[in-house]
Order: C-alpha cells, then sequence, then structure tokens
C-alpha cells in the first residue's frame, strides 16, 4: 500500500505497465548499461479520486540541462497557445500593469504572446535547456522549480499575479501541496490561476494508456482537481474541455468566493460521476480495455512483419516510451522513429532502443506503413502527409482505435 499524494489515504495500484525507463529519456548506444527503469504503477484514491503512479523518478532525473522535449516545433500548438493567451488577456486580466506567471514555461511558446501585448511576465522553466531558447526569444524567464519560498521571492520583485498559467505542467508536479500555496501566496485577490493537462475522462472512454508515463505523476479529473484546491481555500470556477494531448481539461481556479462558479463544472462533474469516475469496477475495465489494446497493437505489428512489410514510427513521444515498452515493441517491428528535433535524432528510444533518425529518412524512402505515435497531432501529420497516402501508404493507429488507415 501507498499513501495518496493528496490527501494521504491508503491506496493500492489497479495495474502495472511494468519496468519503464524516462519517457523522454532518449540515448545514445553508450548509455544503455546504465539506463534508469522504475515500475510504473497507477492507483486511485477512493477519497480524493485522484488517479497518480505510486511510484516516480526524481525531479532532477526527468526535468535537466537535456530535456528533449520543445513546445514551438508544432504549428497546432503555437496555435492553441496563441488563443490561450488572447483567452486569459481579454477575459481576465483588467488591472493596470498587469503581471502574468507561467510554471513550465518551456521555450516561451505561450508567454511570448504576453510579451508582444506588452504584459509583465515571468516564465518558470526548470530545465535550463529549453529556458536558455525562452531568454534567446527575450521572454522573461528563470530556472526553477516552483514553491511557496519562489512565490515570495517573486512578489518581493514584480508584486503580486493577476494570472497564474500552465500548460501540461501541473500533472508533473509531486508535492502539490507546496505548488498550490505558492499560488495561494503569488495570487491577487480576484486573480485567476489557469492551466490545462491531459483528462482521466477521456483516458478513460479512449484507453490512451500513453498518457501515463513518468512525468505523468497525476491523471487529473474535475472532481480530484476540485479537492486539492478547496484544501488550500480556492475553488474550480470553470472548466473548459480541450482537444489537444489526444483530450485535455483546462481548468480555470479563483481564491474561495472571488468568482462566480459556472455551470460548466457542475455539468462536468454529472459526466464524471456518469462515467463511474470513482468507482472500483471503472479501474478493472481500463485494466482490461489497456491488455486488449496492447495485444491488438503487436498483433498488427507481428502480423505486417510476417509479411515482409516496412513498418516505421512517426513522432519519437514521451506517449511513444509507454506504447513500445509496454507493448514490448522493438526495432524487430519498427525500423526506426523518424522525428523533426534535432536533439533526438541519431539517438535510440528510451527501453526499446529503436533507433530516432530525422524526418528526411522517412521522406527519403517511404514505408509501407507509419505506426503514428503522436496521434494527438493527427489532422495537423495527415494534412501534412498526403503524399505518404498517395502512394498507398498507410497509417497505424491505436487511439482512440487500434487500426489501419
Amino acid at each position: 500500500m501507498s499513501k495518496c499524494l493528496v490527501c494521504q489515504n491508503e491506496i493500492s495500484p489497479f495495474i502495472s505497465f511494468g519496468k519503464m525507463p524516462l519517457a523522454n529519456g532518449f540515448l545514445t548506444q553508450d548509455q544503455f548499461k546504465e539506463e534508469y527503469f522504475f515500475e510504473m504503477k497507477v492507483a486511485h484514491c477512493s477519497k480524493c479520486n485522484m488517479v497518480q503512479l505510486t511510484e516516480q523518478p526524481t525531479k532532477e532525473l526527468m526535468f535537466n540541462e537535456h530535456y528533449a522535449f520543445y513546445s514551438g516545433t508544432s504549428r497546432a500548438m503555437d496555435q492553441h497557445f496563441e488563443q490561450f493567451a488572447q483567452h486569459v488577456i481579454s477575459d481576465y486580466i483588467n488591472s493596470d500593469n498587469p503581471f502574468v506567471v507561467e510554471i513550465g514555461s518551456n521555450d516561451g511558446i505561450m508567454l511570448k504572446n504576453f510579451k508582444k501585448a506588452n504584459i509583465r511576465h515571468l516564465g518558470i522553466e526548470p530545465s535550463e535547456n529549453v529556458a536558455a531558447v525562452a531568454r534567446g526569444n527575450g521572454i522573461n524567464t528563470i530556472s526553477k522549480f516552483f514553491n511557496k519560498e519562489l512565490a515570495e521571492e517573486i512578489i518581493k520583485e514584480y508584486g503580486k499575479a493577476d494570472a497564474f498559467l500552465a500548460a501540461n505542467v501541473m500533472c508533473h508536479i509531486p508535492y502539490m501541496h507546496s505548488v498550490v500555496d505558492g499560488i495561494k501566496t503569488l495570487l491577487k485577490p480576484n486573480g485567476i490561476v489557469m492551466f490545462e493537462d491531459p483528462y482521466w475522462g477521456d483516458v478513460i472512454e479512449k484507453v490512451s494508456y500513453d498518457q501515463i508515463y513518468d512525468e505523468h505523476v497525476f491523471l487529473f479529473s474535475v472532481q480530484s482537481i476540485k479537492y486539492l484546491f478547496e484544501q488550500h481555500d480556492m475553488e474550480v470556477v470553470d472548466v473548459e474541455p480541450q482537444e489537444t494531448h489526444g483530450g485535455s481539461m483546462r481548468y480555470v481556479i479563483a481564491h474561495k468566493g472571488a468568482r462566480k462558479i459556472s455551470e460548466n463544472v457542475h455539468k462536468q462533474i454529472k459526466k464524471e460521476i456518469a462515467l463511474g469516475l470513482h468507482l472500483p469496477e471503472t479501474y478493472v475495465t481500463f485494466k482490461k480495455n489497456c491488455e486488449a489494446s496492447r495485444d491488438k497493437l503487436k498483433s498488427i505489428l507481428v502480423q505486417l512483419k510476417n509479411e515482409g512489410k516496412r513498418v516505421v514510427g512517426y513522432a519519437a513521444t514521451s506517449k511513444s516510451t509507454t506504447i513500445l515498452n509496454y507493448c514490448d515493441i522493438g526495432s524487430d517491428l519498427i525500423e526506426f522513429i523518424c522525428d523533426t528535433t534535432p536533439i533526438k535524432q541519431g539517438k535510440y528510444s528510451p527501453g526499446k532502443h529503436v533507433p530516432i533518425k530525422p524526418y528526411e529518412e522517412f521522406k527519403k524512402d517511404y514505408p509501407d506503413y507509419a505506426l503514428l505515435f503522436a496521434y494527438n497531432h493527427a489532422k495537423e501529420i495527415l494534412a501534412k502527409e498526403e503524399e505518404f497516402k498517395k502512394m498507398n501508404k498507410k497509417w497505424i493507429m491505436y487511439v482512440p482505435k487500434i487500426g489501419i488507415k
């Protein structure tokens, strides 16, 4: 038994994905022998409804100067964060000389929109290599981990914040009470917190278990976020479902009583109850669905190999690490994974050690099939790869259903 990271209730795993490496731990051959693994087990807390990993690598192992994810590489995400920023500016900021803080600000993909609007801003990005990219683009960024102590330092230098933002970051942080303490301290009386993360309801419905990896210590629902913030006299005042990352939820949070609670919050909680996110049997079914999905994907790849077909992975994502390792897919079944991120090219995938090659290798000699690991960008990718389809080549998809397209 473990203790829930949010409420200290005793929890036990409903599924284990087995030994997992760091999701973004792309490595060279000489690093194979020293590669880090942990057992990736997931539990649901019956008291606060938080879904969480029962073991996670240290934050320094996951987020450091070698971090291999840059947000700015996707045009679709660039547009998404521009809209996110505009939403904050037009609907929530109305003070003189406003100040906006974002944690996990990466390469500044969101904050550049506040810079453009001449709004004071501060990015807090612990991975020094991506923070350096943001600073190079004129985004005010520091490389630290956020907590109450840092919040107090920020107030001394900049004053309190009108908005505290995060995108695909909050679910990474196991010491969440320390972060929420910091937010409460930093936020103006009428300020708002707005963050979005992969949504557990979508993971259940789509069996998108690849949303579960080392960095995602939590998989949030509205009920679990409501419980967490209420412990700190804050409340969820609105929720906005998003299509990003295969299904996300955006949460708007304020000091208790500061803002009216939207009907959207009540509606979403009703949906979660109908979906059975609070029921033990939901998690038994999810485990069975994960196992069925794993077995079907592996059998398709084995069959294609037996038919002499060439299969290549498309996009070396964090999600692909869970898929490759849980499904036991190696370079015997997919030749290589193509990716446009220079820091990943010439390296090998975590755990299964599939070669990562530049995108140009994919274009140079199309395989018969491409296994799409970045399914959350499927619309953007399929539009870009019309030539691949015209040549009668096919995509292998695994969310929301496994099949060939």
